[in-house]
């Protein structure tokens, strides 16, 4: 597996057959809603490492396979490592498992949900639903293409971080924070720009 390839769990649909695959979106979506209010709700790193059991589960039945998730979730588990270690130093063990188990969790859900759910469906679902908001000056569609750039955002920067790794490598700077850092916020906001000014080419979000 390719670390390009690899990159595309996050934000990117995997064709299947499996049950989560034939649920609907909005089902899927109010799923992934309410358990982030569960994970957050429920203190303690027992609670926490349950709901982690639990995604854990849900990955392993959407056909994903759970090493390969495990490999393409590789930088946000460092994340949750360090995280770990700062809770850890400042307040102690047991926050600093319950902090990274429900991240780790939530994590993993909204994999499966993007895995397993094409965009244009979760789209139709964020639209619909929304759509009794607009008499309060909601508008359904503009949400929708909000979530849609989100989406699409994850796997790019992931291949933006991969490919300013690569070339720090490439130079023998690998262990320079500035080398992998700066390269990478410049052209992360460099994309986010253009990808503003061909909404603004389109006339979208002027009004």
């Amino acid at each position: 597996m390719s670390q390009g390839t690899s990159a595309l769990l996050l934000g990117s649909y995997r064709p299947g057959h499996t049950w989560l695959h034939r649920l609907p979106a909005g089902a899927k979506l109010v799923g992934l809603m309410l358990a982030s209010v569960v994970v957050v709700a429920l203190r303690g790193p027992g609670t926490a490492l349950g709901a982690l059991a639990v995604s854990v589960a849900v990955v392993a039945s959407s056909g994903m396979g759970l090493r390969l998730t495990l490999r393409a979730l590789r930088g946000i588990l460092l994340v949750a490592l360090m995280l770990a270690a700062f809770a850890a130093w400042q307040r102690n063990w047991a926050l600093a498992v319950e902090q990274v188990a429900d991240l780790v969790a939530l994590v993993l859900l909204a994999t499966v949900l993007t895995a397993t759910t094409g965009v244009d469906a979760i789209l139709d679902a964020i639209t619909h639903g929304l759509r009794p908001l607009s008499r309060v000056g909601v508008n359904p569609e503009r949400v929708a293409l909000a979530f849609s750039l989100v989406l699409r955002a994850i796997p790019t920067t992931m291949e933006i971080a991969q490919e300013t790794r690569a070339a720090a490598r490439a130079r023998g700077l690998e262990r320079d924070p500035r080398a992998l850092l700066t390269p990478m916020v410049i052209r992360s906001v460099a994309h986010a720009r253009h990808t503003g000014e061909a909404l603004h080419a389109r006339g979208i979000g002027d009004d």
